[in-house]
């Protein structure tokens, strides 16, 4: 009783179709998968800069300027 057969599922799946229409559901899989793509390039982009202290302790040790008034 809890669970859903794959005829319920195409049932819901054809309700949503109706609703949003196909146009919106595809160009919001195709945002979706934009975000993703972001979110795994700033994870990868995070990563090496972990795994990089060159790069990390240069950005860090530089001083910033003009940041107290002289």
């Amino acid at each position: 009783m809890g669970s859903l057969s794959i005829g319920h599922w195409l049932i819901v799946l054809a309700i949503v179709a109706l609703v949003f229409g196909t146009k919106k559901l595809r160009s919001a899989g195709s945002d979706l998968g934009v975000a993703v793509k972001a979110f795994k390039e700033g994870m990868g982009d995070s990563a090496t800069r972990a795994t990089n202290p060159v790069a990390t302790a240069a950005t860090i040790d530089t001083p910033a300027k003009d940041v107290l008034p002289r």
